[in-house]
This record gives C-alpha cells, sequence and structure tokens, in this order.
C-alpha cells in the first residue's frame, strides 16, 4: 500500500470582497475578515485531488498535513470528506512565520514523525504568498526528487510518472519513491463531498501535534517581511456623451484603441 502525505494550507478566502481585507503594519499580517472563514489554498486542493486519483486506482493511505495557528478543524476536515483518511495537524503559537525555509522547517518535522511514505504532495504556490517555495524546500530538507507544476501523476513499478505543465505544452517526468510533487490547476478542481460525508467527517477525530512533539526547534529564517500593504487603485474614467448611439460607440472604440486596449 502506498503511503501519500498531502500538505495543505489554511488561508483567507481570495475570493473575498478587497473592501474585507486588512492589514496590521505592526506585524505585517493580513487580518482574518470578520463573517468570512478561511478556505483550504486552491492549489493544496489540486494537490489532494492527484493523491485521490491515486487512491482511485490502487491501495493507498492518504495523509492530511497542515500548519499554522488556531486552525479551522471544520475546514480542514473537508479533507477527510472528499477521501482523505488521516488529518494531522502541527498547530502552534511558535508556527507563525512566512518564511519558506520556517515553514519547510516545520513541516518536515511533522512529515518525519509520521514515518514512512512514498509520495509527498504540495500545491505549487499558496494564494496568501504565492512564493511557490515549500514543496521543494521540504525535498531538499529531506533529500528527495521532486517535481513541479504537476498536471497529471500516475505510479507504477516503484515510479511516479509526472506530466509537467510547459509554457507551450507539458514533458513527462519519472521520478524514483520516494519523491514530492507540486501539482498546479491543470491536474483540477478538488472533488465534491457528499453531504453525508461532510457530517461524518466532523466526527472524525483529528491529530494534533505541538512543537515539542515534533522536537521542533526554530530555524533561522531566510527571509524577513519590509512591508506589507494593500495595492492602491487610482481609477481615472472618462465618460462618452452622445445622443447618437452609433457615434458614441465609435468614439469609445477610438478611445480603446488610443490606450491600447483595442
Amino acid at each position: 500500500m502506498l503511503n501519500i502525505i498531502v500538505c495543505m494550507k489554511q488561508v483567507i478566502d481570495p475570493e473575498a470582497p478587497l473592501s474585507s481585507f486588512r492589514i496590521d503594519p505592526q506585524v505585517k499580517r493580513a487580518i482574518p475578515p470578520q463573517g468570512i472563514p478561511p478556505v483550504l489554498n486552491p492549489f493544496d486542493e489540486n494537490a489532494l485531488e492527484a493523491a485521490l486519483r491515486i487512491k482511485d486506482s490502487q491501495s493507498a493511505k492518504i495523509t492530511v498535513l497542515s500548519m499554522g495557528q488556531r486552525l479551522a478543524r471544520p475546514v480542514l476536515r473537508r479533507t477527510l470528506a472528499t477521501g482523505a483518511d488521516e488529518l494531522v495537524l502541527l498547530e502552534d503559537d511558535r508556527f507563525d512565520s512566512f518564511d519558506s525555509y520556517f515553514t519547510a522547517h516545520v513541516l518536515v518535522k511533522g512529515i518525519k514523525r509520521l514515518g514512512n511514505f512514498d509520495l509527498i504532495f504540495c500545491g505549487r504556490e499558496a494564494a496568501d504568498s504565492d512564493s511557490g517555495q515549500v514543496g521543494i524546500g521540504i525535498a531538499e530538507l529531506l533529500g528527495i526528487p521532486s517535481v513541479t507544476i504537476a498536471r497529471k501523476v500516475e505510479v507504477t513499478d516503484g515510479k511516479t510518472r509526472v506530466e509537467r505543465v510547459l509554457p507551450d505544452g507539458y514533458e513527462v517526468v519519472e521520478a524514483e519513491m520516494p519523491a514530492l510533487i507540486t501539482a498546479s490547476n491543470e491536474v483540477g478542481e478538488l472533488r465534491t463531498p457528499t453531504v453525508t460525508d461532510l457530517i461524518l467527517a466532523q466526527r472524525r477525530p483529528v491529530t494534533v501535534w505541538k512543537g515539542q512533539d515534533v522536537r521542533f526547534n526554530p530555524p533561522q529564517p531566510r527571509t524577513s517581511m519590509l512591508r506589507l500593504s494593500l495595492p492602491s487603485r487610482n481609477g481615472i474614467h472618462e465618460v462618452i456623451r452622445d445622443a447618437n448611439p452609433e457615434a458614441a460607440g465609435a468614439a469609445l472604440a477610438l478611445k480603446l484603441r488610443e490606450a491600447g486596449i483595442i
């Protein structure tokens, strides 16, 4: 049986209205909006779907591993409803850093405690930081091969075969296991669980490990946040008025052509 670990992050909902976002300039952090629950990182959902498709075709156990502070159990339990077998949370007040090396270091501690594994899946990047470094950082710390930006993953004869996205197509890569793969949106959306599965998932046990449980020693940060701010938008508009609709349309087309839009 294959042992698969999927690293998944809880993020502020990227689809939340811009007006709901707030920044704390002192700690350089986004303030979770009131009344809008967090969600699973969309690329991590792609990673879980890739793992579930392998499980569909052969015997496999999927363990979801998530790290952070005050993690939302109902959100993360959705991974169990879609088909994951186990949910492990690395939850500690010290696990608060946007440094990719720090995050990879903590996740590796959790992976080592889980024990033997054949595949690790991560999303290609996180919806909040967009750094795309944690997955390959985990592979480097574990000393295993990594394949990035996967659109399709298969496992045969002790090897993983990955179709990797390129700007003008894709390439096929094989890697010996254990290996780490980062999944892209081309994998497809995470399957939708049934209402019954969602209800049952809320009753299933969740394993929670603190820093001392994984022998956590804070690493020296490799990066530091200098500034975090909301984008400024200065809209400039011009109203075209003409009693003749055709003349107004022609004037609009001319303005758009001058602006290089069409």
